[in-house]
């Protein structure tokens, strides 16, 4: 017996002392974060929002000030102050940024939520920017009449005519989907003319070269099947059932696009709430589920996430839950998925609501920031991966015909080990958007043969990239 309780702590202390050994895959940064005091967070996006040609990260604040975190003199501060758009007053859980005016910047589109489902008391907020002022188109007495008054959870940017003019696709609760264009100054809500006017339990989507040459849409939906429209020269099909994505007893949340295979495909990556998580690998007409046990098995997940955090060339999946321990999982070739042991970053009692990912201090390395909230006060958390060998990257940020992020672009990076494609995001995966730049780590002996940049409107662009770990800025 006393050997046995000897040979026990023996046991725990070399378990102990070996998994502080073990190299964390991420640091926390988190200390960079000016003001980060404890608050109620939803989504986070990723813009220039004050047209200074650096990324901030917008956060948004339910019932707390939305923020426009910028790096500035090595930390993260907050770069906006307008009451407008800090919006306190409002409860803002969706976020995403497009440019709907053709003007070469980027309107925010914050989606306010005051009620779990249905008719709701604030309507959202569409915000343009005029002498460095920013008002609100939903304010402008033409626009009243479309004002979304209904609960909803996410936001999308779509160019659904392949001319560099977006719309904002908004998913209700209860409500139908809006679909909002900007003609002539005025709002108009175009779902109901485009039939995808539907009532759902909307939560995640996203758009970008699924299905065809244009912007398709995904859409994972609770209580109700998902959604998968083709685009049609800017009308939509819809056909999850014949693509087999409808996954009508699950309850959508987190969903990205991400070439799992390193084939040139976007896939879609689609979690459920307390339900088993998808990879949706396209196989010739129809989508198969290849969803390991490990990344298969329910979590309360929220927010996933495809990158490249570490630049060694293989994209991870991070899976951010609340209440719940988060999830890192490397993809391999051929779709292996590798589950990476973390720490930090494990955030086992964080109730983790929203995450986007971009390199803000432009380092090369991708920054990852967390948002909390929902049933407690907690501060946000700011990761990077801690890279202890050389490394390289290159990274493509595609400009539309207008000087605007081309949200919605397929950038394909073609080397002599891989054809490896990503999406410029559009928004909104659950509530969140990514930086617009496609950011590939490169593997070791990697050499480019060239990058395709496919635009919204399928046309596509060969480069033959000369110098590497530098971003390249392309324009239509």
């Amino acid at each position: 017996m006393v050997v046995a309780k000897k040979f026990i702590i023996y046991l725990f202390i070399f378990t102990f002392y070996f998994s502080l050994a073990v190299a964390e895959f991420f640091k926390d940064i988190s200390d960079i974060i000016e003001n980060n005091e404890p608050r109620l967070s939803y989504g986070v996006a990723v813009s220039d929002v004050n047209n200074d040609n650096k990324y901030e990260f917008v956060v948004t604040g339910f019932g707390f000030k939305n923020l426009a975190l910028g790096f500035e003199n090595n930390n993260l501060v907050n770069t906006i102050d307008s009451e407008i758009f800090n919006d306190a007053e409002r409860k803002t859980i969706g976020v995403a940024t497009c440019d709907i005016d053709k003007d070469g910047f980027e309107e925010v589109y914050f989606l306010n939520t005051d009620t779990y489902s249905g008719d709701k008391k604030y309507s959202d907020r569409l915000l343009d920017k005029k002498q460095k002022k920013f008002f609100d188109l939903f304010e402008i007495e033409e626009n009243k009449t479309s004002l979304n008054l209904t609960a909803g959870r996410s936001v999308v940017c779509v160019d659904r005519n392949g001319n560099g003019v977006y719309g904002f696709y908004v998913a209700n609760y209860g409500g139908p989907t809006r679909f909002y264009e900007l003609n002539n100054n005025l709002l108009v809500d175009k779902a109901p003319k485009l039939k995808i006017d539907r009532v759902t339990g909307g939560r995640a989507v996203v758009a970008g070269h699924i299905i065809s040459d244009n912007t398709d849409i995904f859409a994972a939906n609770e209580r109700g099947s998902n959604f998968l429209y083709k685009n049609n020269n800017g009308s939509f099909t819809e056909l999850a059932n014949e693509y087999d994505v409808q996954d009508k007893y699950e309850n959508g949340r987190g969903t990205t696009l991400s070439d799992v295979f390193y084939r040139g495909q976007l896939d879609i990556v689609s979690s459920n709430w307390n339900g088993n998580h998808r990879i949706f690998a396209l196989d010739g007409n129809e989508f198969r589920d290849i969803a390991q046990p490990d990344f298969n098995e329910p979590t309360r997940i929220r927010t996933v996430i495809s990158a490249d955090f570490d630049n060694d060339g293989f994209d991870e999946i991070f899976m951010n839950n609340i209440g719940q321990p988060n999830k890192l999982f490397k993809i391999l070739d051929n779709g292996v998925l590798k589950k990476i042991d973390i720490q930090v970053g494990l955030e086992y009692f964080g109730l983790g609501t929203g995450a986007a990912v971009a390199d803000i201090d432009n380092d090369g390395i991708l920054e990852l920031l967390v948002s909390h909230g929902e049933s407690g006060l907690q501060p946000l958390s700011l990761y990077k991966a801690d890279i202890k060998e050389n490394f390289n990257y290159i990274r493509i940020q595609p400009l539309n015909k207008f000087g605007a992020p081309a949200r919605g672009a397929t950038v394909t990076l073609i080397s002599n080990l891989r054809k490896h494609s990503k999406t410029i995001d559009a928004g909104s995966g659950y509530l969140c958007q990514m930086e617009p730049v496609a950011h590939f780590g490169l593997r070791k002996g990697e050499k480019i043969r060239s990058v395709v940049i496919q635009w919204t409107n399928g046309q596509k662009k060969s480069l033959k990239i000369s110098k590497i770990n530098k971003t390249i800025k392309i324009k239509q």
